[in-house]
């Protein structure tokens, strides 16, 4: 941290840029608060936030936003791979090209291969997904417009997704930046292959939450209502067509026997239960505080 609080001084002086740096403590167990501290008491411009214990990326992440006031603000990791140099053209990007949020994209990476190919993958995969064709949506260096981190919520695991977050919060105007990898100097990875399992999974929470959190009613309700259908046609043609027998003085099987009348109503309560869920979603989301938040450009008076 000493190393690169210089080079972020280093930077912002050259470039005559006013400044405020905040490193989140994650909970760490190591010296990392009392470095912090000591930096501090040199540089006024330096601020500190400690968790009590390991909350993750997207919670430090979440917090640094909610504490920052600035017009532009730049995330990076604290391990050296990511170089304050990318700083004034992250800026200038923002400030001067008109960019909501600037992503980093490390084409060329000092990672082993057992993570470079799983990423290449995990960043197609969202890309098809969320429309957005970023080629490194995880990467920790981004720059954002001061308003775009005030506007979304990061938590969860979702750090990875939030180019998608801001998206769907209105901020459409998402651009892409090539920035210097570096290798490793301190720490080690927390990589680990349960990312790529956990990582669909949040990627289909945001689109699910972004286009149906106030509206459950139309995805459920919706599939519900046809799924009952289905199986209400299916039963009634299996009963008519048991008249039709009867009528016709055939012999005709029992309903019961018919494998496609427990397909038809396992149809039918599946159906019930989707219909009751968007049923309940509804609910919540018209009891929740804040179902008429919109978000807003600011208002002419």
């Amino acid at each position: 941290m000493p190393e690169l609080h210089e080079w972020i001084v280093r930077v912002m002086q050259a470039n005559n840029f006013k400044y405020e740096v905040w490193f989140i403590d994650d909970g760490s167990k190591d010296s990392s608060w009392t470095i912090i501290e000591s930096i501090n008491a040199k540089d006024p411009n330096v601020k500190g936030i400690r968790f009590k214990r390991n909350y993750g990326k997207s919670a430090a992440l979440n917090v640094g936003f909610g504490s920052s006031n600035a017009d532009v603000v730049v995330t990076m990791d604290a391990d050296l791979q990511d170089s304050p140099e990318e700083i004034p053209e992250l800026y200038k990007m923002i400030m001067s090209d008109g960019y909501d949020l600037v992503s980093g994209w490390k084409k060329k990476r000092y990672d082993p291969i057992s993570k470079t190919i799983p990423t290449k993958l995990y960043n197609w995969a969202t890309r098809k997904m969320s429309g957005i064709y970023l080629h490194d949506f995880n990467c920790g260096l981004k720059a954002y417009k001061g308003e775009v981190v005030h506007s979304i919520e990061v938590y969860g695991e979702m750090h990875r997704y939030i180019p998608v977050i801001a998206k769907w919060a209105g901020y459409n105007k998402i651009g892409e930046k090539v920035v210097q990898h570096q290798e490793r100097k301190y720490g080690t990875t927390k990589f680990g292959l349960i990312r790529f399992v956990n990582g669909p999974l949040d990627l289909l929470s945001i689109m699910f939450v972004s286009r149906f959190g106030k509206k459950p009613m139309h995805l459920f309700g919706l599939a519900g209502t046809l799924m009952f259908l289905i199986g209400f046609a299916l039963t009634a043609y299996l009963g008519l067509e048991k008249l039709f027998y009867l009528n016709a003085k055939i012999k005709a099987p029992l309903i019961t026997d018919r494998p496609w009348f427990y397909l038809a109503l396992v149809v039918m309560i599946m159906g019930v239960q989707l219909f009751l869920a968007g049923f309940l979603g509804e609910l919540l989301s018209r009891s929740s505080s804040d179902r008429n938040h919109y978000l807003e450009h600011p208002r002419l008076q």
